[in-house]
C-alpha cells in the first residue's frame, strides 16, 4: 500500500463527468499527489461520462497494454438526424423521415454490425493525418480522408426502442479503437435515416468495472491520502489483467 512519503504508483479509476476531460483528470492527479508521473489510457468525448482509467508512477509503463483492452459501453442513438459530429455536441448537416422504420429494421441494422468490420473514424477525433488531429481539420471545414479501422463488437444489447421518439438505448462490447459515435452512424445509414449519438458512458474497461471507480467530486476534494488509498497496486493490475 502507498503511503505518504512513497512515491505514488498504481493505477486510478475514475468515473468521467460530462465536460471533464481526460487532462483535466491527470492535471488534478498530478497537483494532489504531487507528481508528474501521470498519464491516461485513452480519451473520453466531451459529453461521455463513465470510466477513465488514471496511471500513476511506475504503472505508466502498462499504459498501452491497458488502453488495448476491451471496451463496454451503455449509449443512447436518436434516429432521423446526423450531425457533423456524430454526437450531440455537433451541427445538425440532415434530418430523414423515420416512419416506416421498425423494430425489426433496427435489429436487422445493429444485427448486420455484429462482430468483425471496417470502421472509419470520424472527423472529429483525435485520429491525425500528417501530424494534425483531426478534429482540428474539422474545426476549420475541412475533410480529409481516413484510414479505415479494423473492429469488432463482441455482443450488444438493445435495452429500448421508442419508435415515437426515434429513440434507441443500447449495450455494446468492442474492441479497442472504437466509436460509438460512428455505430450509431452507420446503423442509421444502414437504415437510410441517419442517426446520431445523444448519451453515451462507458461502464467497463478490460477487467475494471465501473463500480469501483471514484466519481469526480470525490477526486477533487480529495487529499493526497485519501488519493493514495484509492490507487490500484500494479501488482493487483497485471495480476487481475491475467484472470
Amino acid at each position: 500500500m502507498n503511503t505518504a512519503t512513497e512515491q505514488p504508483c498504481g493505477v486510478l479509476l475514475v468515473d468521467k463527468d460530462p465536460g471533464f476531460t481526460s487532462h483535466n483528470a491527470v492535471a488534478l492527479c498530478r497537483r494532489i499527489l504531487h507528481t508528474k508521473k501521470v498519464g491516461h489510457c485513452g480519451t473520453l468525448d466531451p459529453m461521455a461520462t463513465g470510466m477513465l482509467i488514471v496511471v500513476v508512477g511506475k504503472a505508466t509503463k502498462v499504459q498501452d497494454m491497458l488502453m488495448c483492452e476491451d471496451k463496454v459501453y451503455t449509449a443512447t442513438m436518436k434516429l432521423g438526424i446526423e450531425t457533423n459530429s456524430q454526437d450531440a455536441d455537433g451541427e445538425v448537416v440532415a434530418e430523414k423521415p423515420t416512419a416506416g422504420i421498425t423494430e425489426e429494421d433496427i435489429r436487422a441494422a445493429f444485427e448486420h454490425f455484429r462482430g468483425e468490420f471496417d470502421q472509419v473514424p470520424p472527423m472529429y477525433s483525435a485520429v491525425k493525418i500528417n501530424g494534425v488531429p483531426c478534429y482540428k481539420l474539422a474545426r476549420k471545414g475541412k475533410e480529409v480522408e481516413r484510414k479505415t479501422r479494423h473492429v469488432c463488437v463482441l455482443n450488444y444489447d438493445i435495452t429500448r426502442i421508442d419508435l415515437a421518439a426515434a429513440e434507441v438505448d443500447f449495450t455494446v462490447h468492442c474492441s479497442k479503437g472504437f466509436y460509438v459515435r460512428t455505430y450509431a452512424h452507420d446503423i442509421g445509414q444502414r437504415l437510410g435515416c441517419g442517426a446520431h449519438l445523444t448519451a453515451l458512458r462507458r461502464i467497463r474497461s478490460g477487467h475494471f468495472d465501473i463500480s469501483r471507480a471514484v466519481d469526480v467530486p470525490t477526486l477533487k476534494a480529495a487529499s493526497r491520502e485519501e488519493l493514495l488509498a484509492r490507487l490500484l497496486p500494479l501488482e493487483e493490475v497485471l495480476a487481475e489483467r491475467n484472470l
